[in-house]
């Protein structure tokens, strides 16, 4: 196919060759990817599609249109937003703490951790790398581990390699304490653990799930308060798989509420309507790389989170149903002086290459 109408891509970079006569009867996109190596074919295929490729001075915009050998090409070569994604942005941050070791930031909801499909700017990255111009020289600007566009809370982040090794096998050791609030369909009854391994789920790639053939996962969880159709839960990661509390949670029976991808698991009531998962970073403790004591901080509820909980707790007095954990909260006890986790003891002996996956 054809198409010899007129595009202004006048202000992009543009490319000229010649079609060598040896490449006479082959398709477009491949002697494309052949004179043009510093190029993936997908991306050529692309440009020709949106009509970047003039053959012979004609606008071509079928891949496997066939070249007789000899023809003129232009090219005008869109943008790289890969690489874009790494320049500094100025995107306000929250920041618990900072030193020359590391940065503690308190990630809102709606912002995306890493550059990815659709999110190749306006990334916590970018961010990074205008605040600390330094994190261009630490592997992927001194995350080491993640959270879902729409989880909140606490990450820390590597100011220096020699902070950002230490974090990664602190991870690995499980050495870094992290405790999350979520909001879960239905009544959970008592404290528990979650041990299934999560892998990607076998018929939807983008989603994970428990699979048996899946990396070890854990997930301790207790009750904090219980309302009419859900139940508030603070959970602890041993390991780090990518949506671990979602998938475990959702694999008992109890997905979080508003989860848009595993919320429909689960024969329990349906809980309140909420735009997002309910799920919240809420602590954070680890053994600073360079002073090495143990530092912890915590984050308070999100506004939507908070008005959440505050209605769920309405409706639970009215409906003369309050029943919260032993008629109390007791959110210190989880955990201790050394910033460990009173109901995740683990012995560390050998390292596990675990995977800082999002929440």
């Amino acid at each position: 196919m054809k198409d010899g109408g007129s595009r202004d891509y006048s202000a992009n970079p543009g490319i000229a060759l010649s079609v060598p006569v040896d490449c006479g009867g082959q398709r477009l996109d491949q002697v494309l990817a052949r004179l043009l190596t510093q190029h993936s074919r997908s991306r050529l295929q692309d440009w020709i599609r949106q009509g970047r490729v003039v053959v012979g001075g004609i606008r071509t915009v079928e891949p496997r249109h066939r070249l007789w050998g000899g023809e003129a090409i232009e090219i005008a070569e869109a943008s790289d937003a890969r690489a874009e994604s790494s320049a500094p942005e100025d995107i306000p941050l929250r920041i618990v703490y900072e030193d020359d070791s590391l940065i503690v930031i308190d990630k809102p909801v709606g912002l995306v951790v890493h550059p990815g499909n659709g999110n190749w700017t306006g990334t916590l990255l970018n961010a990074l790398l205008h605040h600390a111009p330094q994190l261009a020289e630490v592997p992927r600007a001194g995350i080491v581990h993640r959270l879902d566009k729409d989880t909140s809370g606490l990450m820390v982040v590597a100011k220096a390699l020699e902070a950002h090794t230490d974090l990664v096998r602190q991870l690995q050791a499980r050495t870094v304490r992290r405790c999350y609030q979520a909001l879960v369909r239905g009544g959970v009854d008592r404290a528990g653990v979650v041990d299934a391994p999560i892998g990607r789920h076998p018929g939807v790639r983008t989603k994970m799930a428990v699979v048996h053939n899946g990396k070890p996962a854990r997930t301790h969880y207790r009750v904090l308060e219980r309302f009419v159709d859900c139940t508030l839960i603070e959970c602890a990661l041993e390991t780090g798989r990518t949506h671990q509390i979602r998938v475990h949670m959702a694999s008992i029976g109890h997905p979080l509420i508003g989860d848009p991808i595993y919320g429909g698991a689960g024969h329990v009531a349906r809980g309140p309507l909420f735009s997002r998962q309910a799920l919240h970073a809420w602590r954070l403790a680890l053994l600073h790389p360079e002073l090495g004591r143990a530092m912890q901080w915590r984050s308070d509820l999100p506004a939507d989170m908070a008005a959440l909980l505050h209605a769920s707790r309405l409706e639970s007095l009215s409906a003369q149903d309050m029943d919260g954990v032993d008629g109390e909260r007791n959110e210190e006890e989880f955990w201790d002086e050394d910033g460990r986790s009173s109901i995740l003891h683990v012995d560390v002996e050998e390292p596990e290459d675990d995977d800082p996956g999002e929440q």
